[in-house]
């Protein structure tokens, strides 16, 4: 017995729509690491939107902190992500950011540990800290107006 070709991809139709589905939903599910990296380092200085207009810490702060959504528009369109990441990381020292032990993020994420990379062993905590890093400069990216 043969069954067309019509008839065959009619029902496997349904099988598409419903993997599609699951996609959409399991991509809902997925924990934006960038974000929560964002939260609990920078939001408190930097505010949540990254404007720098309502951190918790802007009233004890010397120096104005500066609007993270502009660093592409500052740079000529061109998101600085080399720049950014060195700069969370403690390679390229920022003046507002204080002496290079306080607070360089690459530091602290290898000697802290992270709800999202315990799975790491004890010995490669550096590429952890380098995945957190990652995600936290690429969540920087997104926020560019």
């Amino acid at each position: 017995m043969k069954i067309s070709t019509n008839f065959r991809a009619i029902s496997f139709a349904p099988i598409g729509v419903m993997l599609i589905g699951l996609c959409s939903q399991a991509k809902a599910d997925k924990l934006d690491l960038g974000k929560r990296e964002y939260d609990s380092a920078c939001a408190v200085c930097h505010g949540i939107t990254g404007k720098g207009d309502d951190g918790p810490l802007k009233s004890l702060l010397t120096r104005p902190v500066p609007n993270l959504t502009v660093l592409a528009k500052n740079n000529k369109g061109v998101f600085p992500f080399d720049k950014v990441f060195q700069i969370i990381d403690g390679r390229q020292e920022v003046a507002a950011h204080g002496p290079r032990n306080m607070p360089v993020w690459g530091n602290a994420f290898n000697n802290q540990t992270s709800l999202y990379f315990d799975n790491y062993p004890q010995q490669d905590s550096e590429s952890a800290a380098r995945s957190r890093i990652l995600a936290l400069t690429e969540y920087l990216y997104r926020l560019q107006n």
